[in-house]
């Protein structure tokens, strides 16, 4: 079926029908075939999420995320694609780094910023960013990448950057003439484990014992852990954790990205889908994690703690996580960005992609020479990531 369609810019996602974007954005499936092995259900790309954002200040034109998302609708205006777009004047939060390139381009004179950037703020996470329905198809996706074009010439952005998508839309993408880059996180792989020693039964015997080592010693002094979701979680709770994440943040960003009220705004439309990992000493909330549940992940995104002890931090974020995702029959667990340590942890090593466009042709081929080297490097380390696996050899 062909498609009269129109490219029209939303200044917020307030103005996009929450019904309509999360059909382009979480399409009805039942199996991971359905949605060719991708993720069934994105929490990061669904309307609330985003919503929660920009009600809660997080993003808007203060933070340097200005929102400006690019849609394809029919002639009745209902939405056949969008892209969660933003237009930027700095490159913090996005965890796909482009600082050197942004140098470059002053050091010729010329304004890298403002730039597009189509991704879900402070949240590296894979997931769908050119958001078809099923109904729209590969024609919708062609006018969504020249409506982001477009939007780029008219803003006079230097470029587009999107940043973690999947393999696919990263594929595409490059049959688009976007440049493309590649990364990597570190992922807790569900193999069918029936329970976590069944999990521990497949490390190496020295990495089995050192985990077991370290679940015990984390809740030694009289530490306790409790997973909340859904209603069990209050404003009490979001008030300790929130005072955790500002600890860590200040010492790791300088400036936290989220408000408290963030908390709060994804508390009201998406508690369901969250999973709050806190520790407790002597009464008192002491450390948490927070985590996104998806049809088949686990999003790990944010640790902190007002105490130190030994081990507790591989036990909040990483060790409970896997104990829930083996119990919930989760496939995976991701843990955000960074992080050589979580592979000795049972995490192993997965690519990550984005994809960028560059308007000024001289860059744009200097960039590509580099990228095209950078791949290199990332499979080879890719590599050897996979051969320092804790797992048994075999």
């Amino acid at each position: 079926m062909t498609f009269q369609y129109k490219i029209r810019i939303a200044a917020s996602i307030r103005e996009i029908n929450a019904a309509q974007w999360d059909a382009c954005a979480n399409p009805v499936v039942t199996t991971p075939t359905e949605s060719d092995g991708e993720e069934r259900f994105n929490p990061f790309i669904s309307h609330a999420f985003l919503a929660a954002l920009e009600d809660s200040d997080s993003v808007g034109r203060k933070s340097g995320w200005v929102p400006t998302h690019v849609l394809v609708e029919d002639d009745s205006g209902d939405l056949l694609a969008a892209a969660p777009t933003y237009l930027k004047t700095h490159s913090m939060g996005e965890y796909v780094f482009d600082h050197a390139w942004a140098d470059a381009y002053e050091r010729a004179g010329l304004d890298y910023y403002p730039k597009l950037q189509v991704a879900v703020p402070f949240t590296p996470v894979t997931g769908r960013r050119l958001l078809v329905t099923p109904e729209g198809g590969a024609t919708a996706r062609a006018a969504l990448i020249l409506g982001l074009r477009k939007w780029r010439e008219e803003t006079e952005a230097s470029s587009i950057h999107v940043t973690f998508p999947t393999k696919a839309e990263w594929l595409a993408l490059g049959e688009a003439k976007f440049l493309r880059r590649t990364g990597q996180q570190f992922h807790f792989v569900n193999k069918g484990y029936a329970d976590f020693d069944g999990f521990l039964n497949d490390l190496a015997s020295r990495k089995r014992k050192t985990i077991r080592r370290e679940r015990k010693g984390a809740i030694t002094d009289g530490i306790s852990i409790e997973h909340l979701t859904g209603s069990e979680i209050q404003e009490t709770h979001w008030d300790a954790f929130f005072e955790f994440y500002m600890d860590t943040g200040s010492r790791k960003w300088g400036r936290p990205y989220l408000s408290r009220r963030f908390f709060s705004e994804i508390s009201a439309s998406l508690a369901p889908r969250i999973l709050l990992v806190m520790a407790k000493r002597n009464g008192r909330y002491i450390a948490g994690a927070l985590n996104f549940i998806g049809t088949d992940a686990l999003y790990g995104r944010y640790w902190g703690a007002i105490e130190e002890h030994p081990f507790l931090h591989f036990e909040v974020c990483y060790y409970q996580a896997i104990d829930y995702a083996i119990t919930h029959k989760l496939k995976r667990v991701e843990a955000g960005a960074q992080g050589e340590h979580k592979l000795a942890r049972g995490y192993a090593a997965v690519p990550t992609y984005s994809a960028h466009d560059i308007a000024d042709t001289r860059f744009a081929s200097a960039i590509d020479d580099y990228l095209v080297r950078e791949r290199v490097i990332m499979d080879e380390q890719l590599a050897e990531y996979a051969e320092l696996a804790p797992f048994k050899k075999g």
